[in-house]
C-alpha cells in the first residue's frame, strides 16, 4: 500500500475520523472544512488551467464559467439525519459526497462529455462514482452531468483524499436547475400541475440544448469545408505556375 492510499481516510492531530458526534462550533470541525476547502480549491485551479489551455492553444472555450461552494454545517446535519445516519465524524466523511461542490458549465452538451472526459484522465484524481442525468434525468426533469471524485490534499505531513462533487451542465440546464431550485425552496407545497409544467420546460431546454448543438455542428463543419477549399485552390494555384514556368 502506498503513502496516498494508506492515510485515506487519514487523521490530522485528533483523529479527525472517528465516532465522535458532531459538534459544528468545535475546531475539529473547523479542521475538517478547512480539507473540503482545500480540496476545492485543488480542484478549481485544475479546471482553470484546462479551461486556459484549451483557450490558448486549440482556440477553444467549451467553459462558459465555474463555481464553488462549501455545504453549510446545518445542511451537512441535516442531510445525515435524512440519510438516517448517526451524527458523527465518520460518517461526515464516508455518507455526505457533496460538502465540497463544483459546479462547470458548458456551452454544448458535447463539451460537457469533452469536459468528463478530461477530469476522468487526471493522473492524481479518483473518481469514484457517477450519474448521466442528460440521458437519463431525473423525474422532476433536472439535467447535468455528477462526478463523485477524491482530491489529494498536500498537507505539511501527508497527502489526504478528499471528495468533491463535480456537476457539468449546459447553460440551459443551469439556467433550468437555478430557478427550479428557487421556486421549491420558497414553495415547498408547488403543486402536481406547475411540476409537470417545470418538467415540460426542462424538455423544451433539451430541445433548444440539441438544436444548438446542431447549427454548431454545421457551422463547423462549414468552416471546415471553406477551409479545405481554400487549401485544394492554392495547390491548384500553385500547380498550375509550375507547369507554366
Amino acid at each position: 500500500m502506498n503513502k496516498l492510499e494508506e492515510n485515506y481516510p487519514a487523521d490530522i492531530e485528533q483523529h479527525l475520523v472517528n465516532d465522535e458526534l458532531i459538534d459544528i462550533t468545535s475546531e475539529t470541525f473547523k479542521k475538517i472544512i478547512f480539507l473540503y476547502t482545500s480540496a476545492l480549491k485543488q480542484m478549481k485551479t485544475k479546471i482553470e488551467i484546462i479551461q486556459d489551455e484549451l483557450k490558448l492553444f486549440s482556440e477553444y472555450e467549451p467553459i462558459e464559467y465555474v463555481s464553488t461552494r462549501i455545504k453549510k454545517p446545518e445542511n451537512i446535519i441535516e442531510k445525515l439525519k435524512r440519510k438516517d445516519c448517526d451524527l458523527t465524524y465518520q460518517n461526515l466523511f464516508e455518507k455526505v459526497n457533496d460538502i465540497a461542490g463544483i459546479r462547470i458549465v458548458c456551452n454544448f452538451k458535447s463539451d460537457v462529455y469533452k469536459i468528463v472526459q478530461i477530469i476522468e484522465d487526471f493522473q492524481d484524481i479518483r473518481v469514484i462514482n457517477k450519474k448521466d442525468y442528460m440521458k437519463k434525468p431525473k423525474k422532476s426533469g433536472y439535467m447535468s452531468y455528477h462526478l463523485i471524485v477524491e482530491v489529494p490534499v498536500h498537507l505539511s505531513s501527508r497527502i489526504m483524499f478528499v471528495k468533491v462533487e463535480i456537476q457539468i451542465r449546459t447553460l440551459g440546464m443551469d439556467f433550468w436547475a437555478s430557478l427550479e431550485h428557487k421556486l421549491k425552496y420558497k414553495n415547498a407545497d408547488i403543486s402536481k400541475n406547475e411540476t409537470k409544467n417545470l418538467i415540460k420546460y426542462a424538455k423544451v431546454i433539451n430541445n433548444i440544448d440539441d438544436n444548438m448543438l446542431t447549427i454548431a455542428n454545421e457551422i463547423e463543419k462549414r468552416n471546415s469545408n471553406i477551409i479545405l477549399e481554400s487549401a485544394e485552390n492554392k495547390d491548384d494555384k500553385l500547380k498550375k505556375q509550375k507547369f507554366n514556368l
